[in-house]
């Protein structure tokens, strides 16, 4: 091993209160984050599968990257697998993330990622110092909420600590840094299945219920903190790369084209700070100024003289939006983050209880007795009833923390409300997103996986927004070319970026081979490199003059310069097509079929919103909208047994085959897929 690995992987048992360590290099074949922790769980618990999430030989595993703790632009997130409480409807092997500076300090203490298994038998923290890694009494940090609880353990941690000053955390050692803090709130405590995981303010592992695992672990939080650094294979090389990167940044000194890029679609592409407030976007303005993760050049959160909705983005700030009061707006979005509440997971269970109040089967008397003034949602005291019900599940609160799906299915109305698409948890569980009938790489990736595909840099930011403007600074031809240049191995097919539903469109072959690529880039540079999904893949810019974006030549560059390993991009895409393979394995342990990845019938029966995006349409390239667009059934079974095929599973039933698993070097999967009769 050269650079990017510590070597070691903490190994926390919380029924015996052991601590041992897992060696890296064992599960170096599956590069970093997200592979690791999938080769680790299959290795652990694999064979005892299928339980459930709340049982105790769940796992929660917390990787770093090879990037971790170095300038890899935006490449801090730290990846969160094991079951998840929230996905149905079973509770899937998946996976979250989260930003801040978890990730780096973990690196700095000498660790590549830490495992959890077990469960202790009273409220608990784990405590990483450098090498030392320990299991403390939870007394007096249970029950608080997710700040207090990080203020409260970093008091514990190092007592002395002053604001810029150097405090000792060890014998020799060192710091002016506060640790790094990750916990459950009184949601996850709980066992919500809404429940998050919360690192700073507002930085969430916001989907799969990961918090609800902490509690039924008695786990309250994992705090680290260290005092070394990340070790760089070659350190010219690197400088070289970050140099070479500054080409495709948004330069705030000398920025290309400011007047067209610097708002806030065109902010996203470009990645001009901008911060994630919208409940500061207009008067009365609240001074503020960006913040960032670690690694980011970006800087996509705010931080506000007032202290409220601080470095929290997007979802975080919008779940409550009351009429004519911005700032009871951020007290009321700052108050699900104390509480431990998934941003993602709440607002399709809030929606749900309008409709249902709507329809008026919810309230006093009704087929749903509630005891939660519903029709007054929009006042300022509401949101504090609600989250106060659902994280110490009172009355209603009880049902609504189960999620939406589980709230529905309790009073028999989850199969008709999913299909008819007045619930829209058209992903295992997770909320629709994008319209899934026109950005089909968003909604076939996210069937084809385990829960919300969340990878906006694909088409959603690059293309719907730049088409949305009204102003392109690319063609949908020259969009298309540029794009599919860059989608290595598959690169010169620019029909992969048509959206249309011709022959050349969301069902042809061209359409396999991008949803192909988007997964195997979820699970090895979004997962394994701890990449943001907000900022890659970079396939196209506005900060060049070319528009070519530094995608696929980044990514091989800076993993030569930190790890010291030729690999090339299109080896990294193999490596997350192993991944993928190893996860659908996985899943199929757990009871997947191909039967199951199908969409709610509403996909297939109601016209779609539509998104603007290229499409190929009468023999030319334009963007559309694709307004009303209903998906095939019948194609879209053909289109999905052309891309089992395409991966290597049996066509039918979607389960990898002996001999693709046996190519990956998943023999001792292939063993059990057998033993259990699921081999393709």
């Amino acid at each position: 091993m050269k650079g990017g690995y510590t070597g070691k992987i903490a190994r926390v048992n919380l029924t015996d209160k052991s601590v041992s360590t897992i060696s890296t290099e064992k599960y170096l074949a599956f590069g970093g984050g997200h592979g690791i922790g999938s080769a680790i769980f299959f290795d652990l618990v694999g064979d005892q599968l299928p339980f459930e999430a709340f049982d105790k030989r769940n796992l929660i595993i917390m990787m770093t990257s090879p990037f971790s703790g170095t300038n890899v632009p935006a490449s801090g997130r730290c990846e969160v697998q094991g079951l998840g409480p929230m996905l149905y409807p079973i509770e899937w092997f998946g996976h979250s993330n989260f930003g801040g500076r978890f990730t780096s300090q973990l690196k700095f203490a000498g660790w590549d990622g830490i495992v959890v298994e077990g469960a202790a038998s009273a409220p608990v923290w784990i405590n990483i110092i450098n090498d030392k890694v320990t299991i403390e009494d939870g007394k007096g940090v249970w029950g608080m909420d997710t700040w207090d609880t990080q203020e409260e353990i970093a008091r514990r941690v190092i007592p002395s600590l002053r604001q810029g000053e150097w405090a000792q955390v060890a014998d020799d050692d060192f710091t002016t840094q506060v640790p790094a803090v990750v916990c459950c709130g009184p949601a996850g405590e709980n066992l919500s299945r809404l429940g998050c995981l919360l690192h700073g303010p507002g930085s969430q592992a916001a989907l799969c219920g990961f918090g609800g695992v902490f509690g039924s672990k008695n786990l309250k939080a994992i705090s680290a903190i260290g005092t070394g650094g990340v070790k760089i294979a070659d350190p010219k090389a690197f400088m070289d790369a970050r140099l070479w990167f500054n080409q495709f940044q948004w330069n705030v000194d000398n920025p290309r084209e400011a007047a067209r890029f610097g708002g806030m679609g065109y902010s996203l592409i470009s990645g001009a700070p901008s911060g994630g407030n919208v409940t500061n976007g207009s008067p009365p303005l609240i001074p503020a100024r960006a913040a960032a993760c670690a690694s980011c050049p970006r800087g996509c959160r705010m931080r506000l003289a007032t202290g409220d909705s601080n470095e929290s983005v997007c979802a975080g700030t919008m779940i409550f939006s009351l009429p004519g009061s911005a700032k009871a707006s951020r007290v009321a979005n700052d108050m699900m983050q104390k509480m431990g509440l998934g941003h993602w997971q709440l607002m399709p269970t809030m929606g749900y209880l309008r409709s249902l109040n709507m329809r008026g089967l919810l309230g006093k008397g009704k087929k749903i007795e509630c005891d939660l003034p519903i029709d007054k949602m929009n006042d300022p005291g509401f949101p504090q009833m609600l989250l106060d019900a659902i994280s110490n599940r009172k009355g209603i609160g009880n049902d609504m923390a189960e999620g939406a799906a589980r709230f529905a299915a309790k009073y028999g109305l989850y199969e008709d409300d999913l299909q008819k698409g007045i619930l829209r948890l058209t992903y295992w569980g997770t909320q629709e997103h994008y319209d899934s009938q026109t950005e089909v790489e968003w909604g076939y990736g996210s069937i084809l996986g385990e829960r919300d595909l969340m990878l906006h840099m694909m088409a959603n930011y690059p293309l719907h927004w730049m088409a949305q403007s009204g102003d392109p600074y690319l063609t949908a031809a020259e969009a298309a070319k540029l794009y599919t240049d860059a989608m290595v191995p598959y690169n010169g097919d620019e029909y992969m970026i048509d959206y249309g539903d011709g022959p050349t469109g969301i069902y042809s072959d061209s359409k396999v081979k991008q949803v192909a690529w988007v997964k195997h880039y979820e699970k090895m540079w979004i997962g394994g490199g701890g990449f943001c999904g907000w900022r890659w893949p970079m396939c196209i810019t506005n900060n060049t003059e070319d528009r070519r974006g530094p995608t696929p030549n980044a990514e091989p560059k800076f993993w030569k310069a930190v790890t010291g390993q030729d690999l090339s991009f299109a080896d990294g895409m193999e490596m997350g097509h192993k991944i993928y393979t190893l996860d659908r394995s996985i899943w199929i342990l757990q009871g997947r079929t191909s039967k199951m990845e199908v969409f709610p019938d509403y996909i297939y029966d109601q016209p779609g919103r539509g998104s603007d995006l290229p499409m190929y349409l009468n023999g030319k390239w334009t963007y559309d909208k694709g307004a009303g667009r209903t998906l095939d059934r019948a194609k879209f079974e053909d289109w999905k047994s052309r891309f089992y095929k395409f991966e290597g599973y049996n066509a039918e039933t979607g389960n990898p085959t002996k001999k693709t698993l046996e190519k990956m070097g998943l023999k001792n999967v292939a063993d059990l897929l057998k033993k259990r009769d699921k081999l393709g």
